[in-house]
């Protein structure tokens, strides 16, 4: 999109785009196991599309119309999070939260927590600060593994590598001994390739953070259409209402991509409702 229509993209709300269009438009990969990525079947799943889902309807709720998600496949994510900030995305859910990127994109509350942890062969290191001294590390350019790597032990050695799939791969083929990312997207890359015999360190993540939807800024409206569709998610998971159970469980809980314990997602869910108002979800069963 060139710089006039970027400057029209910023003229009109996100609401106000859907409700002339009828279209919202969700940037993403393609291959990014469990929020967005394609099943055996070429269809695009994953947690951050079932977001985004519950994002379409209360959005066409609340303008009394039928609006769509449009999916963008966007592989570079510095491509997205300048497409997001520049209003040409409205949507991007499976977003990692900093707060450099909240100084020029908004984001919803938190529908997941992650960290960065080291993937390594089991019974490899433990995955400290100081086990990574000399260790080869694989890295993402650019990437939040990247930086807590380069501060919390210089000594490392950081290999580059343009993605998951590449660093899980050198890991597996020995030319590295960890490889530093995002928790839930390593073990859910892990799960893709099945891959036997690797571990993630340390136990307690090296860095945390939350992770949910990124929008353009100024967009009030829909930043309180995103947040309610989510808040009404992580509360019928909270009081075990089945749909928000199974959305959640599909890629977190038993069952799922990660198999983590429901009390574990239940109680990162209600600490993030005790910021808000509890919300009455019905219950159906």
């Amino acid at each position: 999109m060139g710089t006039s229509g970027a400057q029209a993209a910023r003229a009109e709300t996100v609401v106000e785009r859907a409700a002339r269009t009828g279209v919202i438009t969700l940037g993403g990969r393609t291959d990014l196991v469990p929020y967005s990525f394609l099943n055996d079947q070429g269809e695009l799943v994953g947690y951050g599309v079932d977001v985004a889902r519950r994002i379409e309807a209360e959005v066409s709720r609340y303008l009394g119309k039928p609006v769509r998600v449009e999916f963008e496949a966007v592989s570079d994510p510095d491509t997205l999070f300048k497409q997001v900030s520049r209003g040409e995305i409205a949507l991007s859910c499976g977003a990692q939260f900093t707060w450099e990127r909240e100084m020029f994109v908004d984001f919803s509350i938190p529908f997941s927590l992650s960290g960065i942890r080291i993937l390594t062969r089991a019974n490899g290191f433990s995955g400290t600060p100081d086990s990574l001294a000399g260790k080869r590390i694989a890295v993402v350019p650019g990437s939040l593994g990247e930086k807590a790597v380069r501060d919390l032990r210089p000594q490392a050695i950081r290999v580059a590598v343009p993605g998951l799939k590449e660093g899980v791969a050198s890991l597996t083929a020995g030319r590295v001994d960890g490889f530093a990312g995002d928790s839930i997207l390593l073990a859910g890359a892990v799960a893709a390739a099945a891959s036997p015999g690797l571990a993630l360190v340390p136990e307690d993540p090296l860095v945390r953070y939350a992770v949910g939807c990124m929008m353009p800024e100024n967009n009030s409206t829909f930043r309180n259409l995103v947040n309610l569709a989510i808040a009404q998610m992580i509360q019928g998971y909270v009081i075990d209402e089945p749909a928000a159970t199974a959305t959640v469980n599909r890629w977190l809980g038993p069952g799922g991509v990660l198999e983590l314990p429901p009390e574990l997602i239940k109680a990162y869910f209600q600490t993030v409702l005790l910021n808000h108002e509890q919300i009455n979800v019905p219950t159906t069963r």
